[in-house]
């Protein structure tokens, strides 16, 4: 693949993910001063996201649990950088950290995603296709770490890149607005992108460049 293209597939939010560090580097620091943990944060975003996954399950016809999914999208995004500068910054770097924050992270995504399964217009078969591959390749990035060390986030579709589909997606659905005439386009071009990242992925992992394979 040309160099380009290679940069162009494999580009995503994350690439963004320092600015927005350093927007919230000084709520970093009054959150440590005040003895909030990076495992706390980790676990408290996991646990909101289960409740909110659960209920919209429960109740996926009421429209303004989807818009509480955005609004949760984007803070979900926030405490997952917090919790890194926290771990990072602040000497909270642990090995349960390390296991909280993917399993928490996975364990979110599972519970935020799969109640658009349920929305019309959606074949509930890609919206699992789609969590499956997200599962995938969260772990196609750990596997960096026991080949090479290096933890990788290559895209195009990561954590942040699915919240932000999502999030849109749910946005849509609590304004009311349909998504069925191309809600399935959407969750195809995600499951595809899902696949290049996987890929992505696993070359960082072979090549022992972390984001950059």
């Amino acid at each position: 693949m040309h160099d380009s293209v290679r940069v162009a597939v494999m580009t995503s939010t994350y690439q963004l993910k320092s600015r927005f560090q350093s927007l919230l580097r000084p709520l970093a620091a009054w959150l440590y001063r005040r003895g909030v943990t990076a495992n706390q944060i980790t676990v408290g975003a996991c646990l909101i996201s289960l409740a909110l996954g659960v209920m919209t399950l429960m109740h996926s016809d009421r429209n303004y649990l989807f818009l509480l999914i955005f609004l949760w999208c984007l803070l979900r995004m926030a405490a997952n950088a917090l919790d890194g500068m926290l771990a990072r910054e602040f000497g909270q770097v642990s090995r349960l950290g390390a296991v909280l924050n993917e399993l928490g992270d996975v364990i979110s995504d599972i519970a935020l995603y799969l109640p658009f399964a349920f929305v019309v217009g959606s074949q509930p078969w890609l919206i699992v296709a789609v969590v499956l591959l997200a599962v995938l390749s969260e772990f196609a990035g750990v596997l960096g770490v026991a080949i090479s060390s290096e933890r990788s986030y290559a895209g195009p579709m990561g954590k942040s890149d699915r919240a932000l589909v999502f999030g849109i997606v749910g946005l849509l659905i609590g304004c009311g607005i349909s998504i069925a005439p191309f809600a399935n386009l959407v969750w195809a071009l995600t499951a595809a992108l899902l696949v290049v990242t996987i890929i992505n992925r696993a070359r960082s992992a072979l090549s022992g460049r972390g984001d950059n394979p």
